[in-house]
């Protein structure tokens, strides 16, 4: 699993260089916020779940969570991001590399964690570590598209 995330970070890397491309009809955020935003979701997620406790885990359900997950596509504009992984207004290069760098760490550290270890998503309730990969690749991948996006109508 570390190589799918892995692999979602050197596309990442990619788009750094046009960080500053922006195309409203796509969406009213640059490449880089973009890039930053799923940057600081990977780190944040992983060091909450390194810090979490197995034995505080609730099973849950959710309908979204579970449509999420199967059909690894993340509806546009249906969610807000927490305010704790919202980029800052202005998004450096040197930001996006060391929160890039961070990220290569993080997912590392991830291979060393308990499988019982979980995050607590806003929305969907707690996920257990394969289900916190599964969610960081799709939502990582989900802005990857929105990055294309943007970068095909900005050249």
């Amino acid at each position: 699993m570390k190589n799918n995330l892995a692999s979602l970070l050197d596309q990442l890397e990619h788009y750094i260089p046009k960080n500053e491309f922006v195309d409203l009809q796509v969406s009213q955020s640059t490449v880089g916020w973009q890039i930053e935003h799923s940057l600081l979701t990977i780190n944040g997620i992983i060091t909450v779940i390194q810090n979490s406790d197995p034995i505080k885990f609730r099973r849950n359900s959710s309908i979204m969570k579970w449509m999420i997950l199967a059909t690894k596509k993340i509806p546009r504009g249906k969610a807000k991001a927490p305010k704790v992984v919202v980029p800052k207004e202005f998004v450096t290069l040197a930001d996006l590399e060391q929160h890039l760098a961070k990220a290569r760490n993080a997912i590392t550290t991830l291979e060393l964690i308990s499988k019982d270890h979980f995050f607590t998503h806003p929305y969907f309730g707690d996920l257990k570590k394969k289900q916190t990969i599964l969610f960081l690749e799709i939502h990582t991948h989900h802005h990857l598209k929105i990055i294309r996006d943007i970068v095909r109508t900005a050249n």
